[in-house]
């Protein structure tokens, strides 16, 4: 069983930048790959990017590709997601998830484990 708890959200200009962060509880954070997802309002839940056990694979959306970045620091069981650039379409609610499988996937479905959220707002 793996906890998650995100935070780091909050409300920001168009252009700004955030990080949010996601606590894992356990002692098996580095068994498990780690992926961010958003869900903005009335839309599905989306992949946003994905790192592997180690932090030596990282894996994004187009829609992020070059504006944030993921990492993770496994001796503190935390996972980051650093947004540059942002934009009023990347406003919604960021989820963190654990995924042990070592196969790449872009499917909510296949993690095992999810936070509660951390709402991201920017402003135009």
């Amino acid at each position: 069983q793996v906890q998650l708890v995100e935070s780091g959200g909050g409300l920001v200009q168009a252009g700004g930048s955030l990080r949010l962060s996601c606590a894992a509880s356990g002692r098996t954070f580095s068994s498990y790959a780690m992926g961010w997802f958003r869900q903005a309002p009335g839309k599905e839940r989306e992949f946003v990017a994905r790192i592997s056990r180690s932090g030596g694979n990282t894996y994004y959306a187009d829609s992020v590709k070059g504006r944030f970045t993921i990492s993770r620091d496994n001796a503190k069981n935390t996972v980051y997601l650093q947004m540059n650039s942002l934009k009023p379409e990347d406003t919604a609610v960021y989820y963190c998830a654990a995924d042990r499988s070592v196969i790449t996937t872009t499917t909510p479905g296949s993690y095992l484990y999810w936070g509660q959220g951390t709402q991201v707002t920017v402003s135009s």
